[in-house]
């Protein structure tokens, strides 16, 4: 995944170029939801939002996000709380496949916040996270 826009973390001319391994040596989190997408509860697991802004040093005031298919959705940067989305790799203990919505999928704990269950949310849920990039 390539990170960029206004960040302090930088380690190529893109910006900042993560792995895997690299997402695993933050905070990690983790909870329980339903989604439209599933079919049953899952338990997802990964970086907090919130966390994921302060390890690479974003500001602004948006965050955008674009999939493997071109797919992109722009969210405020205060959904970014402790209660708020992570940035899930895994589901149910397994990392997620492209085919299950991965390598990368920005999940709200939508069971958890009545708010988080609006159209405009769900639009937010992006999958397949290819690019993040933060701006005003």
């Amino acid at each position: 995944m390539t990170v960029r826009g206004a960040i302090t973390a930088t380690n190529s001319a893109d910006g900042l170029v993560l792995d895997l391994d690299q997402l695993k040596s933050l905070p990690q989190h983790s909870f329980t939801t339903s989604t439209p997408w599933t079919e049953a509860k899952a338990t997802f697991q990964g970086v907090l939002l919130k966390d994921f802004i302060a390890a690479v040093g974003a500001t602004g005031t948006t965050v955008t996000i674009t999939a493997l298919d071109d797919y992109t959705n722009s969210i405020p940067i205060t959904d970014a709380k402790d209660d708020g989305p992570m940035l899930a790799f895994l589901k149910d203990g397994e990392l997620i496949s492209i085919r299950d919505k991965g390598p990368l999928w920005l999940i709200y704990p939508f069971d958890d916040n009545a708010e988080y269950q609006t159209e405009e949310t769900y639009a937010h849920s992006v999958w397949q996270i290819a690019r993040i990039e933060f701006g005003n």
